[in-house]
């Protein structure tokens, strides 16, 4: 098969992730709201009193105001347009192209090579879905790896302009990003939240890459080959982005808090690990908090998902008998 199957995906991936930069951005935001947020403390007023002895005595009461709602992904994406411009929906796109060059292009082309090598003769050529799982996780853990450092620029980037002018990384580019970062935070610094990372690669790819390709087959084995075609590749590609997106989102949300911490010089960071900013999260915004920025996710993934095996489908058109 040689280098085609990266190709393919890569294009694919690289096209999927552009047009879908804005949603993903607004899914970051979501997910980073309530983080530094500190747990309010209730005001105490007298609620009931009486005579005792002569003397008045009150009993207090807690006084909780209301939490505050949180604006949804209409209401993130217009914040966004107004304080940064239409051009802040695509802030972090640079690192988008380089992660989706990197990771993306390595997983794809991984899976189509483990799918063919792993496919038995004897089951008309048919890769059970185990099989596809484990040809997804084994891929997804491998690009996971190698992309981590656009990963974690590509969220820094999306998340710099919820921060004050002040406190701003204000980076130039992706280049800039991983230069700063590897200059002041240390080389290590571009693998922070990688194991994160790769946890939820190979929980997307396996469920989104096996999800369509098994959601495929039993379309056409319905409806027969002649089925293969846009509406095809539509309806198993979203589903495959709703099925990622439910299996993804609470590694996801920990993942982008990890990722966009600051780490004070002589300070300790404020998560100690995957676990702790887990536990802490919960601690302070709920269980629920786990899927924050959900809505975004779907809305993203889907689309994405879409975008993505649609593409792959016609690219592999363009380059069907050509080997590379």
């Amino acid at each position: 098969m040689g280098v085609k199957g990266f190709v393919e995906g890569g294009i694919a991936s690289i096209v999927a992730g552009c047009s879908t930069h804005p949603l993903d951005l607004i899914k970051v935001r979501m997910q980073l709201q309530g983080e530094a947020a500190a747990a309010p403390q209730p005001a105490l007023r007298p609620a009931l009193a009486f005579h005792a002895g002569g003397h008045a005595v009150a009993l207090p009461h807690h006084d909780i105001p209301a939490a505050p709602r949180k604006p949804g992904p209409l209401a993130v994406g217009a914040q966004i347009l107004r304080s940064e411009g239409a051009a802040g929906l695509f802030s972090g796109v640079s690192a988008t192209m380089l992660r989706q060059t990197l990771y993306s292009t390595m997983r794809m082309g991984l899976y189509d090579i483990l799918k063919t090598k792993w496919t038995p003769q004897d089951n008309n050529g048919v890769l059970p879905l185990h099989r596809k799982i484990a040809a997804g996780l084994v891929a997804a853990g491998v690009g996971a790896a190698v992309g981590n450092p656009a990963d974690v620029a590509m969220v820094r980037m999306q998340a710099d302009g919820r921060l004050p002018l002040a406190e701003r990384r204000n980076y130039a580019g992706v280049g800039d990003a991983i230069g700063r970062m590897a200059r002041d935070e240390g080389v290590r610094s571009l693998w922070r939240g990688s194991s994160l990372t790769v946890n939820r690669a190979m929980i997307v790819t396996a469920s989104q890459l096996a999800t369509y390709d098994q959601a495929k087959e039993a379309i056409l084995a319905r409806r027969g080959p002649g089925a293969d075609g846009l509406a095809t590749h539509v309806a198993a590609s979203f589903t495959a982005g709703i099925v990622a997106a439910a299996a993804s989102n609470p590694v996801d949300v920990v993942k982008t808090r990890m990722m966009n911490m600051k780490v004070a010089p002589g300070a300790p960071p404020p998560y100690a690990g995957a676990v702790d900013c887990a536990l802490k999260t919960v601690r302070s915004e709920g269980p629920m908090a786990l899927y924050k920025g959900f809505i975004p996710t779907v809305m993203r993934q889907g689309p994405f998902t879409v975008v993505l095996f649609v593409t792959l489908e016609q690219v592999r058109k363009v380059f069907k008998g050509v080997d590379f």
